[in-house]
Formats: C-alpha cells, sequence, structure tokens
C-alpha cells in the first residue's frame, strides 16, 4: 500500500484490513487496476442524530393548563405500597 489514498485490486484482496482501517480515519480512497483508477470507497456519512420526543410539549397539548388532583409522585408511591 503506497503512503497515498490509494489502493489496488490486490491490496482489497489480501490487505483489506489496511483499507478498512483508513475507512474508519475517514479516508477517501481511489482503487486501481493497472495504474488506473476504477474505483472511489468513500466512509460512510454520519448517522442524522435522532430527535427524543417532546414529552412537555405533548401533555401540554393533551391537559392544557388543567392541574392533576394527584401529582404523579403520589400515584408512584401508591403503586410501591401496593406491591412490596
Amino acid at each position: 500500500m503506497h503512503h497515498m489514498k490509494k489502493a489496488t485490486v490486490r491490496d482489497l484482496r489480501y490487505r483489506f484490513s489496511v483499507v478498512e482501517d483508513l475507512l474508519r480515519e475517514g479516508e477517501e480512497i481511489h482503487i486501481t487496476k493497472r495504474k488506473r483508477v476504477i474505483a472511489r470507497l468513500l466512509p460512510p456519512e454520519p448517522p442524522a442524530p435522532t430527535a427524543s420526543p417532546d414529552f412537555l410539549a405533548r401533555l401540554k397539548k393533551i391537559f392544557g393548563k388543567k392541574r392533576m388532583k394527584v401529582s404523579g409522585a403520589e400515584i408512584i408511591a401508591v403503586d410501591r405500597e401496593e406491591r412490596f
């Protein structure tokens, strides 16, 4: 393998781990056959960040400004008392 970001078909076959390491580092690799570039290997794009749901907005949409007669902490405490 050369110091440049080039690999031959033979390198892919016999030294793929070196090519894989370069890809993991984010390098673009040109694949050559008989000193001609026949392909490019690109690392995958990083995954888009996933958005977490806005639970507070969902609660406000469902209940508006109503106040609950029993708090969530009290409901959990009662549930725990029943189990133990």
